[in-house]
C-alpha cells in the first residue's frame, strides 16, 4: 500500500463495507473527532480556548520531576 492510499473493503456484491486508512490520517480523523466531541460542552470549549490563549508554562521534563516521575 503506498503511503497516504486509502483502500475500500468489498463484500461479494461488491458493495463497500470498510476501509483501510493509513494510521496517520487516523490519528487525524481521531484528534478531530475528539476535539468536536469537547467542542460540544460549553465548558469545556472555554477551557479549551483559556489553555490555547495561555503563555508560559513549564517544560515536560520539569513537570515530570514536580511529580517526582
Amino acid at each position: 500500500m503506498a503511503n497516504g492510499e486509502i483502500q475500500y473493503i468489498s463484500d461479494a456484491e461488491g458493495q463497500p463495507v470498510g476501509v483501510i486508512v493509513p494510521i496517520e490520517l487516523w490519528r487525524e480523523i481521531e484528534s478531530e473527532r475528539e476535539t468536536a466531541h469537547l467542542l460540544k460542552s460549553n465548558a469545556m470549549k472555554r477551557r479549551l480556548m483559556e489553555a490555547k490563549g495561555r503563555e508560559g508554562g513549564i517544560s515536560l521534563n520539569e513537570a515530570c520531576e514536580k511529580l517526582g516521575i
